[in-house]
């Protein structure tokens, strides 16, 4: 989740916490390097696979600043005379060794955020090394945390002490740890030791292996996780107490569950905690298995929003209630598990896939509670939000930026509310089953999935297209090209000859879109096939005609243009 406050996360609160004092928001400056996520790879980067990352990084708040070590196990498909690693100036390298040997200082260089290391001997394809880098300084400060990224140095409220917390999605991994920052960058393992002041926890990714107490009264925590994203590596740090509880599947296992929150918020912290058990059973039914159920799920309370970190989600919605009955931060994170984490887009082009169904995933848990109402409720509120500036898929590949913020071109939220409405429209024309048949073959890469026969995959717009066209036995190819690559939303005319109504349709480029429409005619529905993306059909004069009554396609909207032009001009 990164994206501008839309309506619903600024009812959700967008949080903002006083720093420590020492370094301000937006400090020390990260290059344009660092600041890029994604994007066009370099071929020697994009040759390299990350095996292992080993992190040791000590978090100092008093000085606002970290040290770390990074022992990275590196394969390469091609040649390689030297490496490429992502790390931000801000933590200067005072060491580097190759497979155990040191290399002299003029041997690497860092001079706007990308790590240069002249290796000894030149790699073969497919040979593997082991890189040890040491590093440290002044981490970049978050401005507007989770909408930009860096470090979080706050105060917790009621006592003052450190609360501190990364998020990364939109720079990236290398503002804390050296990394291959780019979707393919994630490292098949990763071991995160994290030494902490005293009476501080750090909670993190995977499982924990052992809390290892240093005789100042510092404490190192070393955690164990498998394929995290790269911006999901997360560090934090607060003096957190901890509930827990034994979720029971629906696929015969047990899966730990732990929420790591503030001091003196223990009320709320088990209201929330509640809601761990039956959301994922919700997930669990209508999709599949908890990916990570070897692991754990896990949530920790942050001084900011909220992000998709991988078994220890960052949670700071204040426990704010909503009409939909549920803390749909924490539920939309949650979703993420399986949209971001287990199926991770190989482009930012294709996060949408992470973010509209995760979107979508919120109303569909509304109805799962409650029923149409509460689904039809959240689904028109998503649908005022939509601005199509532009298209929700470029077909090219771009950093996380130039998807996430507007103003470099990007679709921004519609990749979130945009997304969600595609896949309502796509559901509604291919029904049910063959909608969550796709639905699992995407997440999981096959459609009967248990704990133990999927693996995490990369996914992209392409295969998911096709993914359709195969469960559908249709070319569904003029769908996507419209609501996916075009920025414009298809609009439904309708014009009056005596007693008979023609509907059109009229979409970017004049392709072909058929589409059918459900039609009700004095309460009576029937359904328009509209082959050619036309038909035509008898009403009388005096007829009460409604189209697409249930409200299950995405189209243009007077009304909704007009409330967007009339908040815009009201300065909302």
């Amino acid at each position: 989740m990164r994206v501008a406050c839309t309506l619903a996360l600024l009812a959700a609160t967008c949080l903002t916490t006083p720093a420590i004092g020492q370094v301000r928001p937006g400090e020390p400056p990260i290059t344009a390097t660092t600041r890029a996520s994604g994007g066009p790879i370099d071929a020697e980067r994009g040759a390299l696979h990350l095996e292992h990352a080993d992190l040791a990084i000590e978090v100092r708040p008093d000085t606002q600043t970290l040290r770390g070590v990074g022992t990275l196990t590196l394969r390469t498909s091609a040649p390689q005379s030297r490496l490429l690693i992502d790390l931000d100036k801000n933590l200067p390298v005072s060491a580097v060794s190759i497979d155990g040997k040191p290399l002299q200082p003029g041997a690497w260089s860092n001079p706007e955020g990308r790590l240069k290391i002249t290796l000894p001997r030149r790699l073969a394809a497919g040979a593997k090394t082991v890189v040890r880098i040491v590093y440290g300084g002044t981490p970049h400060v978050a401005v507007r945390a989770p909408w930009d990224d860096g470090i979080v140095w706050g105060r917790t409220p009621a006592d003052k002490k450190p609360w501190v917390a990364t998020t990364a999605e939109g720079y990236g991994c290398d503002l804390f740890w050296p990394c291959l920052d780019f979707p393919r960058g994630e490292p098949d393992t990763v071991d995160l030791h994290i030494t902490v002041p005293a009476g501080m926890s750090a909670p993190s990714n995977g499982l924990l292996q052992r809390v290892e107490k240093l005789p100042d009264g510092r404490t190192t925590w070393h955690w164990k996780a498998r394929t995290p994203n790269p911006y999901s590596v997360a560090l934090n740090i607060a003096p957190y107490k901890e509930v827990s509880g034994t979720y029971q599947t629906r696929f015969g296992g047990k899966i730990p569950m732990s929420y790591w929150y503030l001091p003196g918020r223990e009320t709320k912290a088990q209201g929330l905690f509640a809601e761990f058990a039956p959301t994922l059973d919700f997930f669990e039914q209508i999709l599949g298995p908890y990916p990570w159920f070897d692991e754990k799920v896990g949530v920790v309370e942050t001084p900011h929003l909220g992000m998709e970190h991988q078994t220890i989600n960052a949670y700071g919605n204040n426990y704010k209630k909503t009409p939909s009955g549920f803390d749909e931060i924490f539920q939309h994170e949650l979703a993420h598990e399986w949209f971001g984490n287990q199926m991770s887009a190989a482009n930012w082009d294709d996060y949408w896939l992470h973010e509209g169904y995760a979107q979508y995933f919120q109303p569909l848990y509304g109805q799962w509670r409650e029923g149409d109402a509460r689904y039809a409720a959240m689904m028109d509120e998503f649908r005022n939000q939509i601005r199509n500036l532009a298209p929700i898929v470029s077909g090219r590949i771009l950093t996380e930026e130039e998807v996430y913020e507007t103003d470099k071109g990007g679709p921004g939220g519609d990749i979130y509310v945009k997304g969600a409405w595609v896949l309502h429209t796509l559901r509604n024309l291919i029904g049910d089953k063959d909608f969550w048949d796709v639905t699992r073959r995407l997440v999981y890469g096959r459609p009967d999935p248990k704990p133990g026969n999927f693996q995490p995959r990369f996914a992209s717009t392409p295969e998911y297209i096709a993914i359709v066209n195969q469960v559908t036995g249709k070319d569904l190819t003029w769908f996507f090209d419209v609501y996916l690559r075009q920025a414009a939303l298809p609009d439904l005319l309708q014009t009056r000859a005596g007693d008979q109504l023609t509907l059109r349709w009229q979409v970017p480029g004049n392709g072909p879109f058929p589409l059918p429409v459900e039609v009700q005619v004095d309460g009576k529905l029937q359904t328009l096939a509209m082959t050619a993306s036309t038909a035509t059909i008898t009403v009388p004069a005096t007829a009460h005609v409604v189209i697409d009554p249930a409200a299950r396609i995405l189209r243009r909207s007077a009304a909704v243009e007009a409330l967007q032009a009339y908040a815009q001009r009201a300065g909302q």
